[in-house]
């Protein structure tokens, strides 16, 4: 096998130097609030312009690896996602962290990582010339239910009441719109020269979770803030280890749908850590406990966000088509240095290749040892008095807004939807649902105007929306969602409705 051929390379001093580098970076920047993973490698290209291929492409795999675990360590310790992946994460961790259980979370999260994200980049190695032809079939009518089947999680994300969470992703689709149409160009709801350019996903992710927190620890509320006086427990790995694997059901559930949502392109790991904590809570026998500290939310969110690392590369390598925004950046780094995705590139370049995918294999077992190195260290954020940690929190929110576009225009959303949501949320609304409207809503509209337009120069709407093997089972999933949902709020009504 090509992989066991070239993986001596990996282990050459220098290529081992740049993957340790690149990992411990990529956890850094990903727990920074805004340095999303494709912020975080778009930054590092120029530095390997004047790498050899090999080595640049480790340097960026190793940090899009290292970035999306490491955005779940701010979510639990700060109850600030790191990126749009880590959303879901923020629900369950920070609150088990609030418990005094902050090492024990970050166990889970770096274990369910390393699971994963390892079955996903053997997904990557054995199965991608199959995969490619699957998702070289996804077009914009499936796109556009993939997204439908993110937005039927709304209603139940991080709010106790569906119909507030409901409310909260109806106003996240209708910020998604302000701006300018994404196909057509038109100008919508733009009330002030700030909002040109639209609502930039990172800087709503960092306002609507950060600013609150920032408001509440500095009002006093010491309950609301990650610096809340509490008695932190210690909890040994080993017991963490068994922990994870005994919860077998949410590794798997998040793997699978890493897997898929991986393969499709343009979805993204935001899409796939909150559709594995959905269907993990769904098929939960403690689904009563998640947002309330449930392990299994840990590990199927981090399970899905690292197993989509690998076939989001699938139809990268083999047909130039990214599969996530941050595989979108890769492809500029292979560009960069003479590499053409296709078949050739694994005939002609094997060596840069096949050393590249082992890099990534070997960069789990970094990920793993390097994220449970920070674990052990995480009392030391926890015991950070509130005044010093408020203002922290505000340098690292700022500099990730601005840091997006260099825009100030970033900043000045950021702390209006930051501050709208601090009132908010005294009345029960969670900022998850308004976040991932924010995310889909461009994903739904744009893949439906365009699935519109190819529609109506050829087989109708109805034709080309709701026929096929693909768009059927994805109207299926999207379904059964939403029943098992009603369903469930339906049961939970009823011991309320006896007690009251």
């Amino acid at each position: 096998m090509e992989l066991l051929q070239y993986f001596p390379d990996v282990l050459t001093p220098w290529h081992l130097a740049i993957l340790s580098l690149g990992m411990i970076g990529g956890l850094l920047l990903g727990a920074t609030p805004g340095l999303s993973p494709t912020l975080a490698v778009a930054l590092l290209i120029p530095f390997t312009f004047n790498m050899e291929a090999a080595a640049a492409l480790i340097l960026l795999g190793a940090v899009y690896t290292g970035t999306v675990a490491g955005g779940a360590i701010s979510a639990i310790l700060l109850g600030i996602p790191g990126a749009p992946a880590n959303i879901a994460t923020t629900l369950d961790g920070h609150a088990l962290a609030k418990r005094g259980r902050a090492a024990e979370a970050l166990h889970y999260c770096f274990l369910s990582s390393f699971v994963g994200g390892l079955i996903g980049i053997l997904v990557l190695i054995f199965f991608t010339p199959p995969l490619a032809e699957v998702a070289l079939r996804f077009g914009p009518s499936h796109l556009f239910w993939v997204a439908i089947l993110g937005v039927t999680v709304i209603g139940s994300l991080g709010s106790k009441s569906v119909l507030k969470g409901l409310l909260a992703g109806a106003i996240g689709l209708w910020l998604a719109t302000i701006g300018y149409d994404p196909v057509l160009g038109e100008e919508r709801f733009v009330y002030s020269d700030h909002l040109t350019g639209g609502i930039n996903i990172i800087a709503a992710l960092v306002g609507l979770f950060a600013i609150p927190q920032v408001l509440g620890m500095l009002e006093g509320a010491g309950s609301t803030g990650p610096t809340a006086t509490y008695q932190l427990e210690s909890h040994g790995l080993a017991a963490s280890i068994a922990a994870t694997l005994s919860r077998w059901q949410a590794l798997a559930i998040g793997s699978v749908v890493g897997i898929f949502i991986g393969l499709i392109p343009g979805a993204g790991g935001q899409v796939a850590g909150l559709v594995a904590y959905d269907q993990a809570r769904k098929l939960s026998p403690n689904r009563d406990s998640f947002g309330k500290g449930e392990p299994e939310g840990i590990i199927a969110a981090e399970s899905a966000n690292n197993a989509m690392v690998g076939p989001s590369l699938v139809p990268l390598l083999t047909l130039g088509v990214p599969g996530s925004p941050t595989a979108a950046v890769l492809l500029g780094g292979l560009l960069i240095h003479g590499l053409f995705p296709g078949p050739n590139l694994f005939t002609l370049h094997a060596e840069v290749t096949w050393t590249f995918i082992g890099s990534l294999l070997l960069g789990q077992v970094l990920m793993l040892l390097f994220g449970l190195y920070i674990s052990r260290h995480s009392r030391l954020v926890m015991q950070v008095p509130a005044h010093y940690m408020a203002a922290a929190v505000t340098v690292l929110a700022v500099f990730g807004a601005y840091s997006v576009q260099n825009s100030l225009s970033d900043v000045i959303v950021m702390l209006t939807l930051g501050t709208g949501m601090y009132f908010a949320a005294k009345v029960g609304v969670s900022p998850a649902p308004v976040v991932l409207g924010i995310i889909l809503g461009p994903i739904a509209e744009m893949n439906y105007t365009q699935g519109k337009l190819i529609a109506e120069v050829g087989e109708g709407m109805a034709r080309y929306f709701l026929t096929g093997p693909l768009n059927i089972t994805l109207i299926g999933l999207c379904l059964a969602s939403v029943g098992y949902s009603l369903l469930a709020e339906l049961r939970s009504a009823r011991p309320r409705r006896a007690q009251a």
